[in-house]
């Protein structure tokens, strides 16, 4: 079992005093759960939480070696992503695409340092209208160049036939829906987390909140199995799974690559992929995806 702290502890762990804690608790967000009337902290939680929030990171002094055929990329996951690396390693056979899913915020940091060429992200700003722009400003020494993936639907997966009658996200507080999650650090638990807030919902207070799994799959598995009512999720893991889909809003989810790693020929070749005639048919197999700004530059706009 992970390590539980309590008030007293987390406040030493942090270098507060306890009543900030409420505070941070309450504004902040910072990981927490009431057992038997006591508030606990997992200690993995809040150090996501401390390294989600930090920011004016120091620069990175190690380098990816020159390109010489492999290309890391890492951050965010996606069905038709993962697919999109396998086409890349079918067509071109003198190159080798990897991918590690970490979430958005883990693919920056590993951008930051230097442990991949390119980072895939949907991080939402305050202003709901763009997308990783303040996030990478904030995470990384200089801003990297932005080339926009696809645009994909993100919403609640929902068990078929909708047998709990969840049509709106305070729905996901009733008494008797169970929920699972996405791990802190992931674009899509910063949505869900962002539209429990305009409803004023307690996240911590709904069953399943702390049940997280690391890809859009996963959640939709679990739901499919009948060990959850609902989670957030892509409308391309409802069709897959046949299973339901309340929408919440359509998304950008780029590709994120420093300026000195851009050029590199994988790179160039990844990002030529996707404005080729076998991507667009990739993504017609699933539902809930737009591939018109695929491959384009979104930053900086000049280019």
């Amino acid at each position: 079992m992970k390590k539980l702290l309590s008030t007293k502890e987390v406040a030493r762990f942090l270098a507060v005093n306890e009543k900030m804690i409420y505070s941070l608790v309450a504004e902040k967000g910072l990981p927490a759960t009431k057992i038997t009337g006591k508030w606990l902290f997992p200690k993995h939680l809040v150090e996501q939480w401390i390294e989600t929030n930090t920011i004016n990171y120091p620069e990175s002094k190690t380098q990816l070696p020159p390109y010489e055929g492999l290309l890391i990329i890492t951050g965010s996951n996606d069905p038709l992503f993962e697919r999109t690396v396998s086409l890349f390693n079918s067509i071109h056979s003198n190159h080798i695409a990897v991918f590690g899913n970490s979430g958005s915020m883990g693919g920056l940091r590993a951008l930051r340092q230097n442990k991949c060429h390119m980072a895939s992200s949907h991080l939402l700003q305050d202003n709901e209208e763009e997308y990783n722009f303040e996030f990478a400003n904030q995470e990384l020494e200089k801003m990297p160049a932005v080339v926009n993936f696809c645009r994909r639907e993100q919403g609640i997966i929902i068990q078929k036939r909708n047998p709990k009658n969840i049509n709106k996200i305070s729905d996901l507080a009733r008494k008797g829906i169970k929920i699972v999650n996405r791990p802190v650090g992931t674009g899509t638990r910063l949505l869900l987390d962002r539209e429990l807030k305009k409803e004023s919902i307690e996240g911590k207070k709904i069953d399943g909140y702390h049940n997280e799994f690391t890809s859009h799959l996963d959640i939709g598995l679990e739901i499919l199995s009948g060990r959850a009512d609902a989670g957030p999720g892509i409308n391309a893991v409802a069709g897959l799974l046949d299973l339901d889909f309340m929408p919440i809003r359509w998304e950008r989810y780029d590709l994120l690559i420093t300026k000195e790693r851009f050029f590199d020929k994988g790179v160039q070749l990844f990002i030529g992929l996707l404005q080729e005639q076998s991507f667009y048919d990739l993504a017609k197999m699933f539902d809930g995806y737009d591939v018109n700004l695929s491959g384009k530059i979104v930053f900086p706009q000049e280019a």
